[in-house]
């Protein structure tokens, strides 16, 4: 078809088809051949991010929020290294799991742990623990 026709077809008040069907089961590539495809920039996206957590060394420590610290400071609750070492490990299994919010007890002391932000959000010890509810948590671990 060339110019004049498209023309005449436009005055005539014809509509003009659009272009043909795409074939089935083919993708399109955005942007156009020639340049890189969405489609492999996201397989290429996708490849590179870790895979989840099964207590690699290559996961993110636990860190305390301000009210946990507060918690163990005035409580007089201290954790050692090892402590710290089991319940990181401990977040890594509790992730592998789906959990969300667990409750870590260690030795006396139970901690509320958010595994999503691996962040321990606050801390009770052994006194204050009597008759004590723990919400929001979907997730236990004897550590």
């Amino acid at each position: 078809m060339d110019n004049n026709e498209i023309n005449r077809i436009n005055q005539s008040g014809t509509v003009i088809p659009g272009p043909g069907p795409r074939p089935v089961g083919r993708p399109v590539d955005i942007p156009p051949t020639g340049t890189t495809s969405f489609r492999s920039v996201l397989d290429a996206a996708t490849a590179t991010q870790p895979a989840t957590s099964t207590g690699t060394s290559g996961t993110e420590p636990l860190k305390f929020s301000a009210h946990a610290m507060q918690r163990l400071q005035s409580r007089n609750i201290s954790l050692t290294s090892d402590d710290v070492t089991r319940m990181n490990a401990m977040a890594d299994k509790a992730a592998a799991k789906g959990a969300k919010n667990s409750l870590f007890i260690v030795r006396d002391v139970a901690m509320v742990v958010s595994i999503k932000n691996r962040t321990v959000i606050t801390a009770v010890d052994s006194d204050s623990m009597k008759e004590n509810v723990f919400t929001n948590i979907d997730s236990a671990a004897i550590i």
